[in-house]
């Protein structure tokens, strides 16, 4: 995989060693995302009581397999696959909401995948920024009517996002960044 600097100009075909390493992505986050159910749960028993879905405060790790695969393998369609092929691993494993956690990665790819949309797959940087902005903002959406938070007040909605963006920036943002950096000063992914 030519030192990671694929054109923005994407290949038809993908090689060998990119579908390797997106099935590496894939299996590595649905191991992560099935260690997170537990997690996930235990919140809930915490803070269901007191009327509040936690989804917000875990979506940071769940979002990660999209914008990985896309800054990593900087091709267009990266990200959504990445996040489906995680999302399935966690359905394989015996994930707590099975098959319907594709529902979940796939909102979750698309809304990573437009970020780099927006930058017509050419500056992958800013694309992970963005990434970030538009994950948020379409898995928001995503839970104003499949989590149920139309019910809360204007301000209550205004700090979820909030606390959604930072947390989806610090794991899919910058720990994605951190990653790939540290994944490319190893120079394990070289040929």
């Amino acid at each position: 995989m030519e030192q990671l600097e694929i054109s923005s100009e994407s290949k038809v075909r993908w090689s060998l060693r990119e579908v390797i390493l997106m099935a590496l992505i894939g299996i590595a986050f649905g191991v992560i995302y099935f260690i997170m159910d537990p997690i996930y749960t235990a919140l809930d028993v915490v803070l269901v009581p007191l009327g509040l879905h936690q989804y917000t405060i875990t979506i940071g790790p769940w979002m990660m397999a999209a914008p990985l695969s896309s800054y990593l393998l900087r091709r267009m369609g990266a990200g959504l696959i990445g996040e489906l092929l995680g999302a399935t691993g966690e359905a394989l494993l015996g994930g707590y909401w099975g098959v319907a956690t594709l529902i979940s990665g796939f909102i979750q790819g698309i809304g990573s995948e437009l970020g780099f949309t927006l930058t017509g797959y050419k500056n992958w940087k800013t694309g992970l920024i963005l990434s970030t902005l538009t994950g948020t903002i379409v898995t928001f959406v995503w839970s104003l009517f499949h989590d149920g938070y139309l019910q809360f007040g204007i301000s209550m909605l205004i700090g979820l996002f909030i606390v959604r963006w930072i947390l989806i920036a610090f794991f899919a943002g910058l720990l994605v960044y951190w990653i790939v950096n540290l994944l490319e000063k190893s120079k394990l992914l070289k040929k």
